[in-house]
């Protein structure tokens, strides 16, 4: 299965909107509350659900670190949900092929 094939599968469909949803949510708040600039709050946003993180940029107010910790929590299992798919859509072979 090509990885294009993954955006017809209804839960990896469902996956990619939340991911977007939870993305343009994070970047709105640490704009909104935070005072970040649009692309670092999108990367912030990018590097805290990746798991990567960035040392430099951090939630400065307690709201912003109440929200990252749900943001965290609630975006990194959508995140590796999400990844979990491209990967199997990059690794499953097409049933013609197996059965050769």
């Amino acid at each position: 299965m090509e990885v294009w094939k993954a955006f017809k599968l209804k839960n990896f469909q469902v996956l990619f909107i939340l991911v977007l949803v939870m993305l343009l949510s994070g970047t709105i708040f640490y704009v909104t509350q935070e005072g970040l600039s649009w692309i670092d709050a999108l990367y912030f946003c990018i590097a805290t659900l990746s798991t990567v993180g960035h040392p430099s940029i951090e939630p400065q107010t307690t709201l912003g670190k109440v929200f990252t910790m749900i943001y965290i929590i609630a975006g990194t299992g959508l995140f590796i949900g999400l990844i979990g798919y491209i990967a199997y859509a990059l690794t499953k072979q097409p049933e013609n092929k197996k059965n050769n």
